[in-house]
């Protein structure tokens, strides 16, 4: 039997809303599966990575309900079901979507980003200058920064001499864990847009996202120009849903924000001194960008083992015993 078919079969057997943690527990009991003889996930890893699969893929068997934690039930018990959302029912403290925290998905953006030749840092809010407490919504969560790739050295020093912006482009990324519905899509969508005003491309990321709401995400696209990332577990799938829309630097707010956020000075600094630095110098100082950047996964165990650890939930069939 496969993990799948015992949660298919677990959740006919209780013919009510289920937790993550009650479906291994009534795996166990039934000796459906042998967690034991697991070795690249543990029972919790390996069960809600499959409850993710199967909600992201709006699998039509399956459907859920957030009360603190996830409740999981048959589509065909719908109806002799009552679905209290935000009641007093007693949670499970195993919720595959509170397991991990959203920072733990900055190492992956900053993997994909460095697929795509995009150098990126996160941004530490808390440790900003806060003067002013009424400022919101004024850091993203990551900068980025891509270089255009020019093999001549005459080429590259002639782009310099026209128009030194049109040498890099600047990104700035919000990131979320999911965002299942209009309000969360409304406010995501508008916290981007008010802290990538300063660059050339504003992108809005979550690692979940409902497809109910994607019509108006693409209408938010279509009218503030703020693209959308779909983040994966496996960096090297994620996708654009909806580009963004290019717009000019604003250097106002890129000054204010390198006053407020030590971070961020520096990585304006090390642009500029990689965009000035002389040809035999570009190298070294490359490098030296590299390495004051976010981290990134070089390997498909390392990715793999860093999901396990943070409890991030992995579509991947080949965890299934």
């Amino acid at each position: 039997m496969t993990i799948k078919e015992a949660i298919f079969k677990t959740l006919e057997h209780t013919g009510k809303p289920t937790t993550a943690q009650e479906i291994i527990d009534f795996i166990q009991k039934n000796n459906w599966c042998d967690f034991s003889k697991l070795t690249v996930a543990t029972p919790m890893h390996l069960i809600t990575s499959n409850l993710s699969t199967l909600a992201k893929n709006n699998d039509a068997r399956i459907k859920r309900y957030k009360d603190k934690v996830y409740y999981y039930y048959l589509t065909v018990n719908e109806h002799t079901l009552v679905i209290q959302e935000n009641s007093d029912k007693k949670t499970d403290k195993f919720d595959d979507h509170t397991a991990y925290e959203e920072r733990s998905l900055h190492k992956l953006l900053s993997t994909y980003l460095k697929s795509t030749d995009v150098y990126s840092k996160t941004i530490f809010h808390e440790q900003s200058n806060r003067k002013d407490e009424n400022q919101k919504w004024t850091h993203p969560d990551m900068i980025g920064i891509k270089f255009l790739k020019l093999q001549s050295k005459s080429s590259r020093n002639l782009l310099k001499e026209i128009n030194q912006t049109e040498t890099f482009k600047l990104y700035s990324y919000e990131l979320k864990r999911e965002i299942n519905n209009d309000y969360e899509l409304k406010k995501s969508f508008f916290q981007t847009v008010s802290n990538s005003s300063w660059a050339n491309y504003g992108y809005l990321v979550a690692f979940e996202i409902s497809d109910n709401i994607k019509e108006e995400m693409e209408r938010l696209n279509q009218s503030f120009g703020i693209g959308v990332i779909l983040l994966s577990a496996n960096p090297y799938q994620s996708k654009i849903l909806f580009p963004a829309k290019f717009k000019s630097i604003d250097i106002k707010t890129i000054d204010k924000l390198c006053i407020i956020n030590e971070d961020f000075k520096k990585f304006i600094d090390q642009t500029e001194k990689l965009l000035t630095a002389e040809e035999r110098y570009v190298t070294l100082t490359e490098r030296e960008l590299n390495e004051f950047c976010d981290s990134y996964f070089s390997t498909d165990a390392e990715i793999e083992k860093y999901c396990k650890e943070k409890h991030i939930p992995m579509e991947n069939d080949t965890l299934e015993e």
